[in-house]
């Protein structure tokens, strides 16, 4: 199919040269881009156990075996790439590249970059591989219900460095959506915004965040003294399955760009008390044949978007443990941050769990009260509502993460009676205090030992439907209880107030260079 081309600027340099939408690329059109643009390399890369993005660097040396290669995949090791997962007797893995994730490599241009899937040696994806437990989850909502699942994140992280120019200096926590010259790292976002678009297509925003640090004190010598703003990265809507690696992708991008100017991008979920920390909040929205179907003709939500809701409610007890992986997560996840603490959700309150943004669905053509001179509408039947679920952060297993909230979507499907009634016992409206029985709404985790025994307790929700093998959930939750980390909160406040400073300190940048 042919593909018009909208603004050369941003769009995919492999599109613009196929002339082909990602989901049309062929074998033969990422030959012809190897050709053209003298490619030496074709990198593979894939997610390991770490939330990491690796890569395996193949150098181009003939016509056929480029082919070849773009027809087989390559061989790994499995049992370096999920430790933990898999016996070294069943380590032998094939990647296999999706051809509508490559893209040209920005700090590479040399190499054409593929994202690739796991398969094992009957030619079957791995199960135990983060992916294709998306995957599979994936289908089985699609199978059980008719319906699918799109998401996107919300990317908050700070860039930390050296910025001499000290003028202009924000107030702290009064970063929100400010500009130049009060903030200072604009250059480096406009470089992700561009490159986002240009191998993701899929950036809805960026700007500045709350957080504003202008000095850091930290015993970590890459952070101390440095300054640290707070952004984030909006994505747009894709199928749940591809918005894993998009989001992951990014990450790795985001980092990349921030490291060629001396900065640190971090992900990690709090980097100082008393200021804003980094959530990874995922919208997600139910789709039928293509259409979003989260409202009504007369804009309120359907009856599956609240069953979506009862379902994920349901399991929001246990998804904290994909969610939120290590110790600081849970110093993020205190009261009084606008950040959910009691599983819960509201249209508007972002105290909640979840929450129900604005989606232009009882009013539109808003600039036409504006702009007078307008008399033609915009014509538009895309539906644009999503339900957001704000407890993840940057520490999340992405892949396990969304196959977790498909499963809760699927359940709530199925279960309707049920999930209808946990969806009207969980709503909150904007003071959340004056529910009657908000004492007895569910409590998030405190801990990583908590959200480990929670996983534990309610493993069956995962493992139902053989989605989720036993490995992966007792895999996540021996990294859990690793971080020692039980009744956290309760031990860093009984320490003396210096003492206890210090001590959070040493849990949130201890990780600030691994998220």
């Amino acid at each position: 199919m042919s593909y018009k081309i909208v603004n050369f600027a941003l769009f995919n340099p492999i599109s613009v040269l196929t002339n082909k939408a990602k989901y049309d690329w062929t074998r033969e059109d990422l030959i012809n881009v190897i050709q053209r643009k003298n490619i030496e390399r074709i990198t593979f890369n894939y997610t390991g156990l770490d939330g990491q993005i690796k890569e395996l660097k193949i150098p181009v040396t003939n016509r056929k075996q480029a082919e070849l290669i773009l027809a087989e995949g390559e061989r790994c090791d499995g049992s370096n790439l999920f430790k933990g997962m898999v016996e070294a007797g069943k380590s032998d893995l094939y990647v296999v590249p999706v051809y509508k994730t490559a893209f040209l490599n920005p700090f590479d241009d040399k190499s054409l970059n593929i994202i690739c899937r796991f398969s094992d040696r009957t030619g079957n994806p791995a199960e135990f591989a983060p992916d294709n437990i998306l995957a599979k989850a994936s289908q089985n909502l699609k199978n059980n219900t008719g319906f699918e699942l799109n998401s996107y994140g919300e990317l908050e992280f700070y860039l930390i460095g050296n910025i001499e120019n000290q003028t202009y200096t924000m107030p702290k926590q009064k970063g929100y959506h400010a500009s130049s010259p009060y903030t200072k790292t604009g250059y480096i976002l406009n470089e992700i915004i561009k490159l986002l678009s240009q191998i993701t297509g899929n950036i809805k925003y960026a700007h500045n965040e709350v957080g504003y640090i202008h000095k850091l004190d930290s015993e970590f010598a890459e952070l101390n003294g440095k300054t640290a703003e707070q952004v984030e990265i909006e994505l747009s809507p894709t199928p749940i399955d591809e918005a894993a690696d998009l989001t992951i992708l990014a990450m790795w991008l985001i980092k990349n760009i921030a490291y060629r100017h001396n900065f640190i991008a971090s992900f990690a979920p709090k980097i100082e008390l008393e200021h804003a920390g980094n959530g990874l909040y995922f919208h997600n929205a139910l789709m039928k044949n293509g259409i979003n179907v989260m409202t009504d003709a007369k804009g309120d939500l359907t009856l599956e978007a609240k069953q979506l809701i009862g379902g994920l409610c349901h399991y929001a007890p246990s998804l904290t443990s994909f969610g939120n992986m290590c110790s600081s997560s849970y110093l993020r996840l205190a009261p009084n941050q606008n950040i959910p603490t009691k599983v819960c959700w509201s249209n508007s309150n972002r105290n909640a769990l979840i929450r129900v943004p604005l989606a232009w669905t009882k009013e539109n053509n808003l600039a036409m009260q504006f702009n007078p001179q307008q008399t033609n509408p915009f014509e538009h039947s895309e539906g644009l509502q999503t339900i957001e679920l704000r407890s993840p952060d940057g520490s999340a297993n992405i892949h396990l993460l969304l196959a977790g909230i498909v499963m809760a979507a699927e359940w709530g499907l199925v279960n309707s009676k049920d999930a209808m009634t946990i969806c009207d016992n969980s709503y909150v409206s904007v003071n959340m205090n004056n529910k009657p029985n908000f004492m007895e709404l569910f409590d998030l985790s405190t801990s990583c030992a908590e959200s480990a025994e929670m996983l534990l307790q309610h493993r069956s929700l995962f493992q139902r439907d053989s989605i989720f093998p036993a490995s992966a959930i007792d895999y996540v939750s021996d990294i859990l209880h690793k971080e020692n980390d039980k009744d956290l909160n309760k031990r860093l406040m009984a320490l003396p107030e210096e003492e206890r400073i210090a001590e959070s300190k040493r849990i949130m940048h201890k990780i600030i260079n691994k998220y």
